[in-house]
């Protein structure tokens, strides 16, 4: 008997994606982020100064998700918002020098724990992975872009 397209790829890609958060937090507990507010910080600190709805795209949370995280790291003082000289109703996010140097603290660490992570892989299967996840991420972005309403055959 064949397994299912989404057992075999569904449910395995959310088991792996659990895991992989799973054992990230732990190792940012001693930093005090979680890999929600991570994906943030590292996404500010390769963008620089841009709006909370640009952000929300590049870490790709969505508005709710992303205004919780900003206040946590707001609190912090790793983040903060800039009034928009052009229009006073919104803002830009700028990662704080404070943010900035975490960001080059657990940058290299998450390396290492990633590096153990793919540890006995070799690196043509972890190309190939990669090619297969993005492929599979165009994929379904096209999906959603064209087919929101698309109903049961």
């Amino acid at each position: 008997m064949s397994m299912s397209m989404d057992k075999a790829i569904g449910s395995a890609s959310v088991r792996l994606s659990k895991k992989i958060s799973r054992i990230v937090n732990h190792h940012l507990k001693e930093f005090n982020i979680t890999t929600e507010q991570w994906a943030v910080l590292r996404t500010l600190h390769e963008y620089g100064l841009i709006t909370q709805k640009t952000l929300s795209d590049r870490a790709d949370k969505d508005k709710a998700t992303l205004t919780k995280i900003l206040d946590l790291l707001e609190k912090h003082h790793y983040t903060e918002r800039v009034r928009n000289p052009e229009d006073r109703r919104s803002f830009f996010i700028q990662i704080t020098e404070k943010g900035s140097s975490l960001v080059e603290e657990v940058g290299p660490y998450l390396d290492t724990v990633y590096s153990e992570i793919i540890e006995g892989i070799d690196r043509d299967k972890l190309s190939l992975y990669q090619e297969v996840l993005n492929s599979l991420e165009k994929n379904i972005d096209t999906l959603l872009m064209y087919e929101p309403n698309r109903k049961k055959e």
